[in-house]
């Protein structure tokens, strides 16, 4: 019996793991982020009239070509600010698509509860309840990746921070910008695109885009030239109105 088991003891530690790893993957869902501590009172989604309300010193910038505007509030910084909301913050950083909130950064200052990043993630995973299996992202920096969303946490000027972005609206501003590019891009052949040469057929003879002639070629009569090359190719001559 004990031949066999030796066998199958890698299978069953590879199973074991597997099954691990699956149940540690993040299932949770934006909607379904809890109103934890650290995320000081916002939420995702809320709106720009929300977010002011509940900090009026909030000032927000121009909206851009593709509905995002952003923010940042300084408690450390701005007396006006009831600092009794955010204990140990040194800011704030607010993300919106189309007045909605879809990305939040809080930076915490070195009087934070819980300073080494490895523990601060693991505070964040028990008060947002998603799985502590982070994964490391440029340098110190931890990474979660949920359903719709992902969690960031890292050390910034001596002192934890927490970012939180919808990916989902990630995705719809760059969908945005790819559809501006294209548009751009087509605007930018039809502005090189040469013009049309108009010809008329009876006399033999083609107009330059500029020349006034070519308004009164009847359609029964008109003939269209892609340039002027392809005109002249064609047996067509320059008509002397326009020289």
């Amino acid at each position: 019996m004990s031949v066999p088991f030796r066998r199958e003891f890698p299978a069953l530690l590879i199973l074991l793991f597997l099954a691990l790893s699956v149940e540690a993957q993040c299932t949770q869902k934006i909607a379904d982020l809890p109103a934890a501590p650290e995320l000081l009172g916002f939420r995702m989604g809320m709106t720009k009239e929300e977010i002011k309300t509940y900090v009026p010193q909030t000032v927000f910038g121009r909206k851009d070509e593709f509905g995002v505007v952003k923010t940042t509030i300084n408690p450390s910084f701005d007396p006006k600010i009831d600092q009794s909301k955010f204990p140990s913050v040194r800011s704030v950083s607010l993300d919106l698509l189309d007045d909605h909130l879809i990305s939040l950064w809080i930076g915490y200052d070195e009087t934070f509860k819980v300073q080494p990043i490895e523990d601060f993630a693991q505070l964040v995973s028990t008060s947002l309840k998603v799985p502590d299996s982070w994964s490391t992202e440029r340098g110190r920096a931890l990474q979660l990746k949920c359903v719709d969303f992902q969690l960031q946490v890292s050390t910034i000027a001596g002192g934890p921070s927490l970012r939180v972005i919808n990916v989902g609206a990630e995705d719809v501003i760059a969908e945005r910008r790819q559809a501006k590019e294209e548009q751009n891009s087509a605007a930018e052949v039809e502005t090189t695109k040469e013009p049309e040469i108009t010809a008329d057929k009876t006399t033999k003879v083609y107009y330059q885009p500029n020349c006034d002639g070519a308004k009164a070629v009847s359609e029964a009569n008109k003939v269209v030239f892609k340039n002027i090359e392809e005109a002249e190719k064609a047996g067509y001559k320059l008509a002397k109105s326009c020289h």
